[in-house]
């Protein structure tokens, strides 16, 4: 029990501050000598060594020591405390979004109505004054510091939920379009490259925490007769805005960017020729081909403005020559703009106006190619095959045994955890569970770096090391206390699970996945043992940045192994029963919907097929798939 500690050290901590100078006080009286404290110096310096003098030297040093220590006291109490609210601050509140925010489920949720924030990629308010920027008071009540940090730039908080929220449409994406049991060329494993470093640095910020997704974050924040950008930070927060906006579009589709091909250049270098239009952008040739999409249309009966449209960003490399409506669009200048406001910004994104307390959202030119490829609005760059090609989640065996299981067993699919003898362990460090997933993934081993960087990213490089060490050394010595026997083996720097002192299920799967794809008589036998061997999602419940890619590969194997038993079937009902159990698995794959779709069609359930079809639909849309780039509702297959 830590309670009579805790009352024993409170004790202790009492009477070393209250003790003292009681004592003191009351023995040679409180440090003020009479005749002040010039009369006191002057008798020292003629005879220091009376008796009155020294016992007053020893009173001062005694005054001087308990002051010494009271201030330690005071500094270790107030760090104690401070470290408590941040802990506080940071206590994970049960929330769907918790849950999902990386995942898939966590869509459903962007149907949600909530008020819209007042800037796009600004941690603002609306302009006052003649300088088109929030005053410093507004700006501090706002809080205005709270956001992510990563290498590539700073967002706020609702910019970087948004990101978050983008990742989990992502993934939405690439498991409706997956075709499971096709051909090696269709599935190439290539929409499983895992998220580049920043983004799950972002994904990573927000995962402890609720995220607050708002409708939309819309430019209402910018001056609406537009504003020059200026400065060191000019061009990231013109990229930041870009984003901002975007990601805006996917939820909200009045968001639109129209952008200049140059201003483009100048915010994305070469990877402006990745930039593809759609879904909120437009990219145009010159500032006057933009005014003209710009220009307000005939206002609607009962309509807002003069079109009934949220106003258009528009992203140009000089300023406009014509004089836009200020509700149609709000034009945006890479560089200065004489007849327009002006925004200095700096490196960190904040204005240097000395009467605006105002930051705006930045990002680097590989920050934001990053973010727009996980919109959707930046293709992929082509694979350089002069060099090793881009990390991704293969298909890969695993180790087999010809010995029983050992007594060690790790479970991954479905809720993780370690079995000794039938017997859970308890581990204290969420880390260390991270850990043997991660290592359940990686069978074959992962460096440190590696391993450090996945588990806690963006993260400054000193401090992974520790945290490593210390995580995976407790994981060790629990294990070994527990078994007997080594689990993490080690050689160098690189970390594996023993494969002949732990059995992992996620191994099997693969295992039996592979055999059925090889296998050449009793087909049926083998892809049911996949099916058998696959009891839930990779680590369900978790939302770690690097998992979703090793998820979704997982979730494939079993998909496969249903579609080749619908293939096989010896009759329709059968083959629709094997459909069904893959759509229980993955209700947003849109190939396995289809087949059933055709089988019911098929077999005259006409009803049955329309409902299945209206419910996929209905599903998707929940998930906010309204709003996805290149996604369309799943048809029936012509005859």
């Amino acid at each position: 029990m830590r309670w009579p500690r805790q009352v024993v050290s409170l004790v202790v901590l009492v009477v070393v501050l209250a003790g003292p100078p009681l004592l003191l006080a009351r023995v040679v009286g409180w440090p003020s000598p009479g005749g002040g404290v010039r009369l006191v110096v002057w008798q020292w310096i003629r005879d220091p060594l009376t008796g009155q003098n020294l016992m007053l030297m020893a009173v001062v040093l005694a005054w001087l020591l308990w002051a010494f220590v009271a201030y330690i006291i005071t500094v270790r109490v107030a760090v104690r405390m401070w470290a408590g609210v941040r802990w506080l601050r940071r206590l994970p509140l049960p929330t769907p979004w918790q849950a999902t925010a990386t995942g898939i489920a966590g869509a459903a949720a962007l149907t949600i109505p909530t008020p819209a924030t007042p800037a796009v990629g600004v941690d603002a308010v609306p302009p006052t004054g003649s300088t088109g920027l929030p005053t410093a008071d507004e700006g501090e009540r706002a809080g205005l510091d709270g956001g992510v940090a990563v290498a590539g730039g700073w967002l706020p908080r609702e910019v970087a939920d948004q990101v978050t929220v983008a990742v989990g449409l992502m993934w939405l994406r690439r498991r409706r379009s997956y075709r499971p049991h096709s051909r090696p060329a269709d599935n190439d494993g290539a929409d499983l490259t895992p998220l580049p470093a920043t983004v799950a640095a972002i994904t990573a910020a927000t995962v402890d925490r609720p995220v607050s997704v708002p409708a939309a974050v819309l430019p209402m924040g910018l001056p609406p007769t537009g504003v020059g950008l200026v400065g060191p930070g000019a061009l990231d927060a013109a990229r930041g805005l870009l984003v901002s906006v975007l990601l805006s579009a996917m939820r909200q589709t009045d968001a639109q960017v129209v952008i200049t091909r140059r201003a483009g250049s100048m915010l994305l270098g070469p990877a402006v020729e990745r930039l593809r239009p759609g879904s909120g952008l437009t990219i145009v040739d010159t500032s006057v081909h933009a005014t003209t999409l710009a220009a307000p249309s005939k206002p609607a009966a009962g309509a807002q403005g003069s079109s009934g449209r949220l106003p258009a960003v528009l992203i140009l490399d000089v300023p406009p020559t014509d004089t836009l409506v200020t509700d149609a669009a709000t034009p945006v200048v890479l560089g200065s703009w004489p007849d327009a406001l002006a925004w200095h910004i700096d490196a960190d994104g904040r204005t240097s106006d000395a009467t605006a307390a105002h930051r705006m959202c930045v990002l680097d030119e590989v920050t934001a190619a990053d973010l727009l490829t996980v919109t959707g609005h930046l293709n992929p760059p082509a694979p350089d095959t002069s060099t090793t090609p881009a990390t991704r989640i293969p298909r890969q065996a695993r180790p087999r045994r010809s010995d029983p299981p050992p007594g060690t067993r790790l479970r991954v699919l479905g809720e993780p955890e370690l079995l000794i003898d039938g017997s859970r362990v308890v581990l204290r460090r969420s880390a260390a569970w991270q850990a043997l997933v991660f290592l359940a993934v990686h069978a074959d081993g992962a460096d440190s770096h590696l391993m450090a960087e996945a588990l806690w990213p963006g993260l400054p490089a000193h401090r992974l090391t520790g945290r490593l060490y210390t995580t995976l050394s407790e994981l060790r010595t629990t294990a070994r206390t527990a078994s007997g026997v080594t689990v993490l083996d080690r050689a160098g720097d690189r970390y594996r699970l023993h494969p002949q002192h732990v059995d992992v299920d996620l191994w099997h799967l693969h295992t039996a996945a592979d055999d059925a794809a090889s296998s050449l008589t009793d087909t049926t036998t083998a892809w049911q043992a996949v099916v058998t061997a696959y009891t839930g999602d990779l680590a369900a419940g978790h939302t770690w940045p690097w998992l979703e890619p090793h998820r979704v590969a997982a979730r494939r194997r079993v998909l496969d192994a249903y579609a080749a038993l619908a293939d096989t079937a010896p009759d329709p009902r059968t083959a629709l029963v094997y459909l069904q159990g893959g759509i229980r698995v993955d209700p947003y794959n849109a190939d396995l919907h289809q087949r059933a779709v055709d089988i019911l069609s098929h077999l005259g359930e006409h009803a049955a097929a329309a409902d299945l079809s209206d419910r996929y639909t209905r599903r998707l849309t929940t998930a906010g798939r309204t709003a996805m780039p290149d996604i369309a509702p799943a048809q029936p297959r012509p005859k």
